[in-house]
């Protein structure tokens, strides 16, 4: 199963912390994520810890609640028209960006144009908005060509790129560059002189910030701070941050290596618990670009020939993961699970005539992988191995997490920076529906990585979006999912849920899509 091997010694390993003097623990939140930030655009990179990151220095006009519906966050309120085509947006009091100056209407118009053009579900709202304006400083007005009932759900999008607010001046960033400056509305203010890379990342409390009254559930309600400092750290070793976590050099691991959920079970002083009730989707990508995975006989065969319960027990507790063969999350509503090929000896012969079929004559088939993601970097050993066992000449390339999602946007033949395969996960939460999930659209250059390209599947999409009422939209998800599942963009590996950790002093810890660093008090 790839399990990683621990040393106790490594359990037992001190956490080096920076020279210098350091912050009272008792007002320091010291939070260790999935993965090591080293971008901090969350538009132009919508990974999950550059998300955390935005969360801390962004508000959103609408947040999503435990069951993903929208509720009001920076906004006051909203209008809709009679004929459902113009809402009227307004801004509730009190907003501030952290240089002092007020969150004003045309900087939520600048942010949601800038962030519709690199998110999919905003480009899905973009084909229904004829315009959008700021007719004052706290009133913003979207006119629609046709109705479009999914906007507050575009705008309260709580995972894989949500709909940050910005100032106007850093919204006009075109959308193909990241900013530079990190000033928002959000409850944390980033420190940018104390942010190490791929290390470490500091915030101060946001003294400005006015929280809503309603209670903290998810990304919405009141993002209430307790804490006048945060830190993320990130520690490369498992082991190492367990250790740490021990011994309260640090307050909460996003993700302690499953391996070690046990010990700390044990552990007395540490509290652990499902980190999202809704999972995540662990799955394959192929790159349709390239051969032989532009062939989708190719794409069947693997599919088929995938063992889930080697991937999840890879990744997650017996009792935390479920076989999930289909296009969205299992569970969720709507979805459709469809029948798992007969494992074996007969599986593996298909695959490799499929491969032979489609002229693979055993060139080297790239497959790019983190190794400091546990989540992603045990499904991708997993998948080199059974590469390896179909004769295939898989050339796993590793590195940290930063790497591995800049050649996955290459497009160049693998031979030439670019890839073949590439293993990772979605929160549920962020592919949800079709206009929700960037993985199941097949418009070729617009698709996410990989780029697949399959008219019927996009035509199905576009028809659940424009559905006119639940029969015909209920359709369109039933024929989305038999013919996606029939062109193959990605090949599912099994649903799983991880548990995070953190000191039993730390209270008030949010269970949902991303980590939460409000609301949370020690003692």
């Amino acid at each position: 199963m790839h399990r990683r091997t621990l040393l106790a010694t490594a359990i037992a390993a001190p956490f080096a912390r920076p020279a210098g003097a350091q912050p009272s623990r008792a007002r320091t939140l010291r939070f260790m994520p999935q993965a090591a930030l080293a971008a901090l655009d969350p538009v132009f990179n919508p990974t999950t810890i550059v998300t955390t990151h935005g969360f801390c220095v962004f508000d959103t006009l609408y947040g999503a609640d435990r069951a993903l519906r929208p509720r009001p966050q920076m906004a006051q309120g909203h209008d809709v028209s009679a004929d459902g085509l113009t809402w009227t947006i307004r801004l509730r009091d009190g907003l501030m960006f952290h240089d002092g100056e007020p969150v004003r209407a045309r900087d939520c118009v600048a942010s949601i144009r800038r962030w519709a053009v690199r998110d999919g579900f905003g480009q899905v709202m973009m084909g229904a908005v004829a315009g959008i304006a700021a007719t004052d400083d706290r009133t913003l007005t979207i006119r629609l060509r046709r109705p479009f009932p999914a906007l507050l759900d575009a705008l309260a999008k709580p995972a894989s790129s949500p709909c940050f607010m910005m100032p106007e001046r850093i919204a006009a960033t075109p959308a193909d560059r990241p900013i530079t400056e990190m000033i928002g509305s959000g409850p944390w203010r980033f420190l940018a002189d104390e942010f190490v890379q791929g290390s470490r990342a500091a915030y101060a409390r946001n003294e400005r910030y006015v929280p809503r009254d309603e209670p903290a559930e998810a990304a919405s309600g009141g993002k209430r701070v307790h804490f006048d400092r945060l830190e993320l750290v990130w520690i490369p070793d498992g082991g190492t941050a367990v250790a740490a976590l021990r011994t309260g050099e640090i307050d909460w691991i996003e993700y302690p290596l499953p391996d070690l959920v046990p010990v700390l079970q044990r552990e007395r002083g540490i509290t652990t618990q499902v980190y999202d009730p809704n999972g995540f989707l662990g799955f394959l990508r192929f790159n349709h670009l390239h051969p032989p995975f532009n062939d989708v006989r190719v794409r069947r065969a693997i599919r088929d020939v995938l063992v889930q319960p080697d991937f999840m027990s890879a990744v997650a507790l017996e009792g935390d993961w479920q076989e999930c063969h289909a296009m969205f999350p299992c569970g969720l509503p709507g979805v459709m699970e469809f029948p798992p090929a007969p494992r074996g000896a007969a599986a593996m012969d298909r695959a490799r005539a499929a491969l032979r079929e489609a002229g693979y004559n055993g060139e080297p088939i790239v497959h790019v992988n983190p190794t400091d993601f546990a989540a992603v970097t045990q499904q991708g050993r997993v998948t080199a191995d059974l590469m390896r066992r179909l004769g295939v000449n898989i050339q796993l390339i590793e590195s940290d997490w930063a790497t591995t999602i800049a050649r996955r946007a290459n497009r160049n033949p693998p031979a030439q920076g670019g890839w073949n395969l590439h293993n990772t996960n979605f929160p549920a939460a962020g592919i949800a529906n079709p206009a929700f999930s960037p993985i199941i659209r097949m418009h070729g250059e617009r698709a996410w990585f990989g780029w697949p390209t399959d008219a019927g599947v996009e035509e199905q999409v576009q028809a659940w979006i424009e559905a006119p009422n639940a029969e015909a939209q209920a359709t369109a998800m039933r024929r989305v999912q038999e013919l996606a599942w029939d062109a193959v963009p990605f090949a599912p590996t099994g649903l799983f849920r991880l548990r995070t950790a953190f000191r039993s002093d730390l209270t008030g810890v949010l269970q949902g899509p991303n980590p939460f660093v409000w609301n949370l008090r020690r003692g």
